[in-house]
């Protein structure tokens, strides 16, 4: 071997390992900085740490955990969903307002499936259509929010059933019930994306939407499937949210969408599409749950809360354009 060639081998070798370094920083930091910040709340209140906070708080963080979960899977395609919060509050009162006249159980799968509806539309429309992803779900996050308010003629539905109320306030031994379909939610994605022709499919037409095309990816039937997926989800969170609320309210889920996305975000999912992970959205979903949870220990006024979350918003979508172009480079 020459020693030219030497010298090349050892220089791509010496600029290989920053950047696997770089990468096993990308996947990890959202972890990294979720362990920090839970330390630094634990030294800043002594509540924080208790068992009861930390159930409630994840309790708390389940419904945009299960958000943010969908929201990763339209995300990594390259789109973009900002109906879900109106989701939330349509499925929510619409599984409430069954459960005057179905079983439970009933009601709940057809405030669920309300969702999924909601989410094929905007999945038909962005992909048959070829409209721009924003402006369809922006479009639905409106009329979505107007069906919840002619569904409730504006005031809240009561809930009473137990049943439902047990899926946003009851337990299972020690644990609240929203954090076990939040981890169900999460598994069953995992194989989802890991495992399966579909999930790699989404990846494809995230990283390439022409090229997938090209090579015999059904790309519409692919993604309405993926915004049927967000909406599903977002139903899911809506129903637990009526159970911890004990009504359907057609105004709440404002702002979750952006909580979502923030979250999907934070995890290492690139907004362009093509590249992220499901548990990343998870630790991004926590890293929220965290920051509102502890600023509300330490008796952050509300106002300022909204600010700060507001950064982390805009610092996420930064910190993802620097990971694209460095991706480029």
């Amino acid at each position: 071997m020459s020693a030219n060639s030497t010298s090349i081998e050892s220089a791509a070798g010496k600029r290989s390992s920053p950047l696997r370094l770089s990468g096993m920083l990308d996947k990890m930091g959202i972890f990294v900085v979720v362990i920090f910040i839970c330390v630094l709340f634990a030294v800043l209140d002594e509540n924080f740490l208790t068992w009861s906070n930390m159930m409630n708080m994840t309790r708390q963080t389940a419904i945009n955990a299960i958000l943010a979960a969908g929201m990763t899977f339209v995300i990594l395609t390259g789109g973009i969903d900002l109906s879900v919060g109106a989701i939330v509050a349509l499925s929510g009162v619409t599984g409430v307002y069954f459960t005057q006249y179905l079983p439970a159980p009933a009601a709940i799968l057809i405030g669920i499936a309300v969702g999924g509806v909601a989410g094929y539309i905007n999945g038909f429309l962005t992909a048959k259509s070829r409209l721009p992803a924003i402006i369809v779900t922006l479009g639905s996050m409106t009329y979505l929010r107007g069906i919840a308010y002619v569904v409730t003629g504006g005031y809240p539905l009561i809930l009473t059933n137990s049943t439902f109320k047990n899926l946003g306030q009851g337990y299972l031994g020690p644990v609240p019930i929203p954090i076990i379909i939040m981890i169900l939610v999460y598994a069953v994605f995992f194989v989802v994306l890991k495992y399966t022709v579909f999930g790699r499919n989404v990846y494809m037409i995230g990283g390439n939407p022409e090229a997938a095309h090209l090579t015999g990816i059904k790309v519409v039937p692919r993604m309405t499937g993926v915004y049927t997926i967000s909406g599903i989800c977002a139903g899911i969170a809506g129903i637990i949210l009526a159970g911890r609320l004990l009504s359907g309210q057609p105004n709440v889920g404002s702002g979750y969408e952006l909580d979502a996305i923030a979250a999907v975000v934070l995890g290492g999912t690139s907004l362009s599409g093509g590249v992220g992970t499901i548990f990343g959205s998870l630790f991004g979903a926590l890293f929220m749950g965290v920051l509102s949870n502890g600023l509300t220990l330490l008796s952050v006024p509300y106002y300022w809360q909204l600010i700060i979350k507001g950064i982390v918003i805009v610092m996420a979508i930064y910190v993802d354009r620097l990971r694209q172009k460095n991706a480029r480079t």
